[in-house]
């Protein structure tokens, strides 16, 4: 009976340690990239505008913040006290077809809308980049009978998907 017992213990240990062995490279809790490492606040001032769409550079702002908040891996605070300054511009507001009508191929009854931001981080102390990257946020909207309205609503969906990718490539990298 002794021999069945470690026969058996000998395996089942081998099978326990191996399976919690893999578990060791992990880490819990939020993993900035290596470029973030250090940072705890990050500042979040005013995007700026090169489109013709008035006030997008404040909603894109504003939503990268609730954003960055919603994550909780950095928080926000002012310019002068922060690690890191996130800088963006609103470089194209784009607007395709993605659908027609059936039977009239030139009528649209889809659009597809596409925010295209370019953004910085930069580190307060000495003023270097240590990211910058092109995000494209898109969402898709249905034509009614007011297409600058439909288009508008759509703005706010297309710029939380921006924000998300944002926060995303900041806080995890990828």
């Amino acid at each position: 009976m002794r021999r069945f017992i470690s026969s058996f213990t000998l395996p089942f240990l081998l099978m326990v340690s191996a399976t919690l062995s893999g578990c060791l490279g992990y880490q819990v809790g939020p993993v900035p990239p290596p470029y973030m490492a250090g940072v705890k606040t990050i500042a979040v001032p005013p995007f700026k505008n090169e489109t013709l769409y008035p006030r997008v550079e404040a909603l894109l702002s504003q939503t990268v913040i609730q954003q960055i908040q919603q994550d909780g891996t950095f928080t926000v605070g002012p310019e002068r006290t922060s690690d890191v300054v996130l800088e963006g511009t609103v470089n194209n507001i784009r607007r395709t077809p993605a659908r027609s009508i059936r039977g009239n191929v030139i009528a649209t009854s889809e659009f597809e809308l596409a925010l295209e931001i370019q953004y910085k981080v930069i580190r307060s102390s000495n003023g270097q980049v240590l990211d910058q990257r092109k995000v494209t946020g898109t969402t898709t909207y249905f034509v009614g009978n007011d297409l600058q309205q439909d288009e508008a609503q759509a703005i706010p969906r297309a710029a939380q998907n921006a924000a998300v990718r944002i926060v995303n490539l900041i806080t995890e990298g990828w």
